[in-house]
């Protein structure tokens, strides 16, 4: 498998978020999540661990009924089971790692 190179999967959608799928399988799913200020992924149900690495931005993660600031080289661990969502404050490139 050849290395992934972040910069060259950022894509931006100003009409709406669309999510770009750098690996899946039956255990993982790796999205690159590129969003602009305003933008948002509902919060929503995880039936596996979520693990989110800001590359850049800044955002408000929704951590069931908790807030958690987002910014650059912070990496927010959502467990198996809780709620999670995130809203962009500042343009924003977010790696998510979805395990289980």
């Amino acid at each position: 498998m050849e290395p992934i190179r972040l910069k060259e999967k950022m894509k931006f959608n100003k009409e709406q978020f669309v999510p770009n799928i750098l690996y899946a399988s039956p255990k993982v799913k790796m999205p690159l999540i590129c969003l602009e200020p305003g933008q948002e992924i509902p919060s929503h149900g995880g039936h596996s661990i979520g693990i989110f690495y800001v590359k850049e931005g800044k955002g408000i993660f929704m951590l069931d009924n908790q807030k958690i600031d987002m910014e650059e080289d912070t990496i927010i661990i959502a467990p198996e089971g809780s709620s999670r969502g995130m809203k962009c404050v500042e343009r924003m490139v977010v790696l998510a790692i979805s395990v289980g």
